[in-house]
């Protein structure tokens, strides 16, 4: 809030994109590590590592589907690139771990402060949970977490503000809602999201119309089946389009525009019940991390626009946008977001 009303003052536009980035890439380091890794050389270098990961989560590899031309991926460069990052990022979770494990011996089990490595730690070390992990497995998990809880999460971000831009009156709608039960007050409670409808309503469309995951995460069908009159074999990966159902006529009104308003009224949820709204994927595989996800969502997106109010730079008008993707893991803007903060309101 601090770095937006320093533009603010000074009429600057944000680089949007990398803001939610950021943000969402700070709270989840707080929560897994402990401590923020944006600043310094050592910082830079993480992020710089996770976003090259994530690129490669992505990349379309083609010796997976055509084994015979899995050479492929070591003439292009794309088997280096994997272990190059493998081996840095390893290097640098296993310092983490191994920094976490020297705090713990020199100040006990002090549980005052306690992060996500923290307690896998103590899994680790002790086994009467009847749960026991390696330290390989500690790294995965905490990579996981990062893989899905970052990117997805700025992503929806930066795509809900896009469409605000882009739609003035659900901005203005959205503001007043904001500001009229908050009257004033600095700090968002959760009490206080709990009465922002529209706010929700914004989110919920946002997932629909720009499903963070379109394909979701891959499966593998267990046993031979039939679905709607396909045969799909036991072991053939199974690949949902999250997006197409969103959009589906059949189930959406209207699904090509953004309208907020369609979940006012409607018992539609996220959460894995129903299934023509599913970012967040369905059953036992569904997404651990919604709660987590959704908070930061929240928010991040109440603050920024109760407490500013925002145009895009130089005049532009929301049809101006440009809506291109890029691909990756999940579907970031193809071109950076900027807005400028015209107003302050703290």
């Amino acid at each position: 809030m601090e770095k937006i009303k320093e533009s603010c003052l000074s009429s600057s536009p944000l680089n949007m994109s990398d803001l939610f980035t950021a943000i969402t890439n700070d709270v989840v380091c707080r929560s897994a590590f402990g401590r923020k890794y944006r600043d310094g050389a050592i910082g830079e270098k993480f992020l710089q590592l996770i976003s090259e990961f994530l690129g490669l989560l992505g990349t379309i590899s083609v010796g997976e589907f055509i084994p015979w031309l899995v050479w492929i991926n070591r003439v292009n460069g794309f088997d280096a690139r994997v272990d190059y990052v493998a081996k840095e990022l390893d290097e640098f979770l296993e310092g983490v771990i191994q920094e976490h494990a020297d705090m713990e011996n020199s100040s006990g089990n002090d549980e005052s402060g306690e992060n996500f490595i923290d307690i896998l730690l103590k899994i680790y070390k002790d086994n009467t949970t009847g749960v026991s992990i390696d330290r390989d497995s500690i790294k995965a998990i905490i990579l996981d977490v990062f893989a899905a809880g970052t990117d997805t999460t700025s992503t929806v971000l930066e795509w809900a503000m896009t469409e605000l831009l882009r739609h003035p009156i659900v901005m203005k709608k959205l503001q007043n809602e904001l500001r009229g039960i908050l009257n004033g007050k600095q700090d968002i409670t959760d009490v206080d999201l709990e009465k922002m409808h529209y706010l929700k309503a914004v989110v919920k469309e946002t997932l629909r119309y720009h499903t963070p995951i379109p394909l979701l995460v891959p499966r593998e069908a267990r046993k031979d089946v039939n679905v709607m009159g396909y045969d799909i074999a036991a072991g053939t990966m199974v690949m949902t389009n999250a997006w197409a159902i969103g959009r589906d006529p059949l189930y959406w009104d209207e699904p090509e525009k953004f309208q907020p308003e369609r979940f006012l009224n409607s018992s539609i949820d996220f959460k894995g019940l129903d299934f023509q709204l599913i970012p967040f994927g369905a059953g036992r595989r569904g997404c651990p991390g919604i709660s987590f996800a959704m908070s930061t969502n929240e928010l991040v997106l109440a603050s920024i626009i109760q407490k500013f109010d925002w145009e895009l730079p130089n005049g532009a008008k929301g049809e101006d946008l440009d809506m291109g993707e890029r691909p990756g893991v999940s579907i970031h803007r193809k071109i950076p977001l900027f807005a400028v903060a015209t107003r302050c309101y703290f």
